[in-house]
């Protein structure tokens, strides 16, 4: 399956893709940062690409995920505490909206939201199920909840499978300052930096350990059908902060203070209940094991905890940014003011001099100043030469005279509006330039997002192509050993299948069951003494989880490692009847993954369709292959068959056992008629080239093969071992 995971990295996407990958997905990661930095479990592709991007389109068109799961409120990108909780609001919901928008119309596939109990207030008397209406307190919990609204109307008004996941209290281990989030880690972080620990006595509530909360999220995102679009996953086991701080306290190993903070009642716990009806409740860690580990890792890794990795700035530096700053600022006006004072200088000794009095110092130092600066310090030149200019005149002239000379009025307006014209075309000039450089950049980005893209595509193109052409478990090489099958006979076919398997699936381990009975089941080939561990004869209604499995026609997956089961089963039907168990040990752990157990299924149909066709064959054949009115093969259905044995017995692959009855030939009917009575469905009876009679036992070794021996002692036949067939 493909999937596409969204959110920056932290304990539970990371455990997300470790599970995902052990169950053979093939995992997609969009980071949701530019620059790519934070570490992340290794995944099939990763893209580097801001929410924002115009380039979410051609990610989901090229990744074409099954499931699409968006962290959410436990997204890191996103930094819920300081000044910025406005913007972050602002920058979430876009986000979110951006996401849905390319999922719902670039791609079917199913969407998981994953949400936090921080929807709902304060106190809660009750267990709070999925009806309950959300009441946020804070920006966070609002945002959070309208992101629920959100994907909600997505899901009615696009008809898409959308589900929301509300999440109670997920803590987990952290690896750094930086991963302390939840209120068990909080604490153990506050006996590590103060040696003491504030309780909030009346605050009540229920632990989801991240790994868990892993199973609750992985069950639901592989059903195949589901009754609701929002569930809560939760622990339901209620938890004190006042046990919890006991609990640390117990776990640190030297004394710490506990330290009162009252406030009002809180009790805030997610009910699973509709959850667990459908899909079950997965083993939970115990909350007292988890704190041992995080405060061991915290004690281990004190120097990430206590400072984060960094130190704060010194004053010095702080302040040199800010004096950099501003110098950066007043520059340009420092700058106009000194250099008014050299053209003031020149206006001066131009003042009747025959070759300078046409030249206007003033106009040429605004218009230097629009032409670099732009329109603001063309503004203040200006205002500096009318000063200038004013004062000059007041040499020869009152201020008054000055005031009242239309010349004076002409010679500003004429300074200002050329200063003002040729600094907002300046501007404008100015402004162009960086809107093409912006476009040149965006374009120049949406060009490296392109080339990224493709170069993704091919590395997948080239695994898929070397995943079809070249893998041991790709679908032409299971399909292209499978119809091997078809060369064998009829009476060989589940003989090699079981070896074919073994092959196939890498174990040394496989037994094939065919069922007698709906009940028991008959061992009929295995490749091992292990897999013939069960016994030849197995009940297999008794079986408890595995039949169930099995009868839901799943594969079967032993993760428990329980001894009394396989590591793998799958059963195949004919119709609705179960007529084969196949069983497989000696799996690695690594590989009891969902995509094992699909590559099963795939094999087992095939082996199917060639064991139908031997059946059919056979069942065809049944007037030329038995005696008229008996179970008595016929001498050359019967070598036929002996001969298939004894050679799958000769590999490894059966135990069977063939008897002689010493009878005289005319007596041969009613012998085999007397005798079929002592004999299993799954043995047989017939005549061989020497015109004895035999019995061919299947699944017996010699020492099983005495206790047919007797029965057919009592019936007055002598039978012996033919120990070479």
């Amino acid at each position: 399956m493909n999937i596409l995971l969204i959110g920056g990295a932290g304990s539970l996407i990371n455990n997300l893709i470790i599970k995902l990958n052990k169950e053979g997905h093939r995992i997609s990661l969009l980071t949701g940062d530019r620059y790519g930095k934070a570490s992340y479990q290794h995944a099939f592709e990763k893209y580097n690409f801001p929410y924002e991007s115009d380039s979410l389109k051609e990610i989901f068109e090229s990744v074409q995920p099954e499931l699409t799961i968006f962290m959410g409120a436990y997204d890191t990108n996103f930094n819920w505490t300081g000044e910025g909780v406005e913007r972050e609001a602002v920058r979430f919901s876009g986000s979110l909206m951006n996401i849905l928008m390319s999922y719902s119309r670039y791609t079917e596939g199913r969407f998981l939201y994953l949400s936090t109990q921080d929807v709902y207030g304060q106190y809660y008397a009750e267990d709070i199920g999925e009806t309950e209406p959300a009441a946020p307190e804070g920006i966070p919990g609002m945002v959070w909840s309208q992101a629920e609204e959100m994907c909600e109307n997505y899901r009615k008004s696009c008809n898409k499978d959308i589900i929301v996941l509300r999440l109670d209290h997920v803590y987990g281990i952290p690896e750094s300052r930086r991963d302390v989030r939840d209120i068990c880690s909080r604490m153990c972080l506050e006996a590590l930096e103060k040696k003491k620990i504030t309780v909030g006595e009346n605050h009540t509530f229920s632990l989801l350990y991240v790994t868990d909360a892993v199973e609750f999220i992985n069950r639901l995102a592989m059903c195949r059908e589901h009754k609701s679009s929002i569930y809560n996953l939760s622990s339901m086991k209620e938890q004190t902060e006042a046990a919890l701080a006991d609990l640390i306290c117990q776990a640190w190993g030297e004394p710490l203070e506990l330290v009162s903070a009252g406030g009002a009642e809180e009790r805030v716990i997610l009910s699973d209940l509709l959850y667990e009806s459908e899909f079950g409740n997965p083993f939970f860690c115990e909350v007292q094991d988890t704190v041992k580990k995080i405060i061991t890792q915290m004690k281990r890794k004190s120097h990430l905890f206590l400072n984060g990795g960094e130190e704060d700035r010194p004053m010095g530096d702080r302040l040199r940014d800010k004096a950099a700053w501003l110098l950066k600022t007043l520059l340009p006006f420092v700058e106009n003011v000194v250099l008014f004072i050299p053209f003031f200088m020149l206006h001066n000794r131009a003042v009747g001099s025959e070759f300078f009095a046409n030249l206007d110092f003033y106009l040429l130092y605004v218009l230097l100043f629009a032409i670099v600066y732009g329109q603001h310090q063309a503004t203040l030149s200006a205002v500096l030469s009318v000063a200038g200019y004013c004062f000059r005149q007041m040499y020869d002239r009152s201020a008054f005279e000055v005031m009242m000379d239309a010349n004076t009025y002409v010679w500003i307006a004429q300074l200002f509006i050329l200063g003002l014209v040729v600094g907002y075309m300046r501007d404008q000039i100015t402004k162009l330039k960086l809107e093409k450089e912006s476009e040149r950049e965006f374009l120049d980005m949406q060009l490296v997002d392109i080339q990224d893209i493709n170069s993704s595509n091919v590395r997948v193109k080239a695994a898929l192509e070397t995943q079809i052409v070249n893998q041991n478990d790709s679908v032409g090489k299971i399909y292209s050993i499978t119809s091997a099958l078809d060369q064998y006979s009829s009476e060989e076919v589940l003989f090699y299948a079981a070896e074919m398997l073994g092959k196939l699936l890498r174990s040394r381990d496989v037994a094939i069951y065919t069922v007698s009975n709906r009940a028991y089941a008959r061992l009929f080939s295995s490749t091992s003494a292990k897999a013939r561990q069960l016994g030849g004869s197995i009940q297999y209604t008794n079986m408890g989880e595995m039949y169930e499995t099995l009868c839901q026609r799943k594969v079967f997956i032993n993760r428990r490692m329980e001894e009394a089961y396989p590591l793998m089963a799958n059963a195949i039907y004919d119709n609705d009847d179960m007529q084969m168990i196949i069983m497989v040990w000696g799996i690695p752990w690594e590989r009891m993954t969902l995509g094992q157990a699909n590559q099963l299924v795939v094999i087992s149909a095939l082996i199917q369709n060639a064991v139908l066709r031997a059946n059919r064959y056979l069942a065809a054949l049944e007037e030329q292959r038995y005696v008229a009115g008996t179970q008595t093969l016929k001498t050359e259905a019967f070598q036929t068959l002996v001969k298939a044995y004894l050679t799958a017995r000769t590999r490894g692959l059966t135990e069977c056992t063939l008897l002689a009855v010493a009878v005289e030939e005319k007596d041969h009917m009613a012998a085999a008629k007397l005798l079929a009575g002592k004999l299993r469905q799954s043995d047989y009876i017939g005549t061989l080239s020497d015109g004895g009679l035999y019995t061919l036992l299947a699944n017996t070794n010699g020492k099983d093969a005495e206790y047919v021996i007797n029965r057919f002692a009592e019936l007055g036949y002598a039978s012996r071992i033919v120990e070479n067939g």
